[in-house]
């Protein structure tokens, strides 16, 4: 005669250890507010959700602490995420698909104006099967059956059904959290409302930024092909010799653009991926952002202050195309961010799901879904560079015939970030592959562009900038440079940057070249001086007074070839919140004062009037077959070793100890006041 099923509520160690640790778990997750402790919490449940089957089928009893546990730590996710969590709480149905971000399904888009009953009752939703399953399984586990081998058959599969609706729960529990971050809003608001608006006419802006294109890939810069398009704007403007990204990959690249700030201030220290890959293993893509970047940043947050919201709010129509990647949803999205209108993707060409969309007031509509990428199982997004071409040409056309105020043009293509594709009349004609045919397709929309710009009258007065979030990847030319994307190598972040402006009143000669550094993060600054945005009834320079802006004007540069980034002013290179190097330029008549080096008749020192030093405390052999080695302590002179070739720590030893003070110091203030937050300003709001 089989055993009957006992439901035992006594005081055992281990159920009491369970039944403590899922109490635990629901207040850490409360009070620390963390996605990661969630996620925690939920494969907790799993683990409950087999000991509940463990227990009945080893030791024919059903533990109250098993379930006391399990059901804490469900309560206490459900609990989270109705009170902090950043949309409606229906979890991985939340899709990307067509409509349900759109006002008429207004509950999917991840609102603001969502109350804590809505979150409450999609998240109880969500959970609901896992509810019944406990609760059912209870119940009849505690009831005394007469027929004790139906009675073990029944409670093993309710305690299986309740181990698989976990399983589902982990698939599709929400896991969009508000972000656990000290928040800029009040100085957000102010900034933006103290901003003078146009009173009269302002210079356009069209800023073109490429995806994965290397140093190398344009011909001004020394590519075996042709970019006569791209080659024009530095060959009518001015034309940098070391310009540098902000990072070495994409999304926090495009943070350091739009916000004047290095990634690490806003959490965004790596790529975003998409929040809406829903029913994926373990909601893969949907878990990553949250943990990867910290503190439940989903992409580039609300509260920062960003180029494009300068300038709409200084009476500019602004337009993003293209490339995203800053967010999917929510506060993220690009027209909460500064965008009258948006056209493009999200995401990057590589991830899933990948869709492009028409975005207006924090909705959008897709206009081109995933299916559309893909002929015969393979993805094809060979009409891209069309697509995106017409869209901004029709936009900017729109803006200048139909509007008196100025155009601010963000111009994101996704190319030629892999997998590269060409347009059927571009396909095969370079006959150096489809990367190249790519890049050549793009230089000759642009120079249609430029036609358009011609024909609208508007060519001389739009400030025209072209330039490349970070290095090549897979294909590309990195020129002389060591290294490539991702990495702290000078190819890794140094890229193309050209700025061609007919009416600027003498501030540049066109067909110049400059040598001094500038860096990503300076464009916002730069801008806004370039455009004369002026705030609090004139003030020029305008910056937030709330934050630390990073970036530095680049009028010295542009001006005169005056170095801006000195000790004061680092360029830094990062990776995944660590600094792996740090540059900046000296007088060499500052380096020749110093009792150490005051004989040095170096050529470096005696033909140059600046000297720029970078300098690796510890990197990564960027040659495969000797992957084991690092570069510790090692010190490069820029100015007459671009690729990185020779340490002179050697030759100038108290400088390379200058630039590892440096990087600590630097990485002492990042971590002691994260945010860049002005706290003297916040106290006397």
């Amino acid at each position: 005669m089989k055993k009957r099923i006992m439901y035992d509520n006594s005081k055992k160690a281990f159920p009491i250890i369970i039944m403590v640790a899922g109490i635990l778990l629901a207040l850490a997750l409360n009070i620390m507010k963390l996605n990661l402790l969630a996620v925690v919490s939920v494969g907790f449940m799993c683990i409950v959700s087999a000991l509940i089957i463990l227990g009945i089928l080893i030791c024919k009893k059903l533990y109250l602490g098993f379930f006391a546990g399990y059901g804490f730590s469900g309560l206490g996710i459900v609990l989270y995420y109705a009170l902090h969590g950043a949309d409606a709480g229906f979890g991985a149905f939340s899709s990307g698909k067509a409509g349900w971000s759109s006002v008429e399904n207004a509950l999917f888009s991840g609102a603001d104006s969502f109350n804590f009953f809505v979150r409450l009752g999609g998240n109880l939703l969500i959970i609901l099967p896992c509810i019944i399953a406990l609760f059912t399984l209870f119940r009849v586990g505690k009831k005394q059956a007469e027929n004790k081998s139906a009675h073990f058959v029944v409670t093993t599969l309710l305690s299986i059904f309740l181990a698989g609706t976990t399983v589902f729960y982990v698939l599709t529990m929400n896991l969009r959290s508000q972000p656990n971050v000290e928040r800029l809003w009040e100085g957000h608001d102010d900034y933006l409302n103290k901003i003078d608006k146009n009173t009269e006419k302002k210079p356009n802006v069209l800023f073109i930024m490429m995806d994965d294109l290397g140093w190398g890939d344009i011909s001004l810069n020394g590519a075996i092909y042709d970019t006569p398009n791209i080659d024009s704007i530095g060959e009518d403007g001015v034309n940098f010799d070391n310009f540098y990204s902000s990072y070495s990959v994409c999304s926090p690249a495009r943070f350091s653009l739009m916000t004047g700030r290095y990634p690490f201030r806003g959490y965004a220290d790596n790529v975003i991926y998409p929040t809406v890959d829903t029913l994926s293993p373990f909601a893969s893509t949907r878990i990553f952002n949250s943990i990867e970047m910290g503190n439940n940043a989903d992409g580039m947050l609300g509260d920062e202050i960003t180029i494009a919201e300068v300038f709409q709010t200084a009476g500019y129509n602004t337009g993003a195309f293209g490339k995203w990647h800053l967010g999917d949803y929510g506060e993220y999205l690009p027209t909460n961010q500064g965008f009258d209108y948006f056209y493009g993707s999200h995401h990057v060409n590589d991830m899933t799901p990948f869709y492009y969309v028409e975005e207006e007031n924090g909705e959008y509509e897709i206009v081109h879904g995933t299916d559309e990428f893909f002929k015969d199982g393979k993805k094809d997004q060979s009409q891209a560079s069309e697509w995106i071409h017409e869209s901004i040409n029709d936009w900017i056309t729109d803006a200048v015939t139909n509007s008196d105020e100025p155009f601010f043009a963000y111009y994101a293509t996704p190319w030629p970030h892999g997998p590269v594709f060409a347009g059927d009349d571009f396909d095969g004609t370079s006959g150096m592959g489809t990367y190249v045919d790519c890049v050549t397709e793009f230089d000759y929309y642009l120079g249609e562009l430029f036609n358009t710009l011609e024909e609208l009258d508007v060519m001389d007065d739009t400030i025209i900038i072209f330039t490349s979030d970070n290095g090549p990847a897979l294909e590309g030319s990195t020129g002389e440079l060591r290294g490539g994307k991702y990495l702290a190598y000078e190819a890794g972040q140094k890229v193309p940057f050209m700025i061609k402006w007919t009416n600027n009143d003498g501030l540049w000669e066109a067909g110049t070249t400059r040598e001094q550094s500038a860096v990503l993060a300076d464009m916002f600054p730069t801008l806004i001086d370039l455009c004369g945005i002026t705030g609090e009834n004139g003030k020029t320079s305008y910056l937030p007074a709330d934050r630390t802006i990073d970036g530095v004007s680049m009028l010295p540069i542009l001006k005169d070839d005056t170095a801006i980034h000195n000790e004061d002013h680092p360029i830094l290179h990062m990776k995944r919140e660590e600094l792996k190097a740090l540059q900046y330029t000296m007088t060499t008549e500052d380096v020749l004062s110093r009792e150490e080096y005051k004989d040095y008749k170096y050529p470096v020192l005696t033909e140059n009037e600046y000297i720029t030093f970078k300098y690796f405390r510890k990197m990564q052999n960027d040659n495969p077959a000797f992957f084991d080695k690092t570069r510790k302590n090692w010190l490069f002179v820029l100015t007459d070793d671009k690729g990185e070739n020779y340490n002179r720590t050697s030759t100038y030893p108290t400088i390379a100890e200058e630039l590892n003070q440096k990087m600590t110091d630097v990485m002492d203030d990042f971590k002691a006041n994260r945010r860049g937050i002005n706290h003297d300003y916040y106290a006397n709001l």
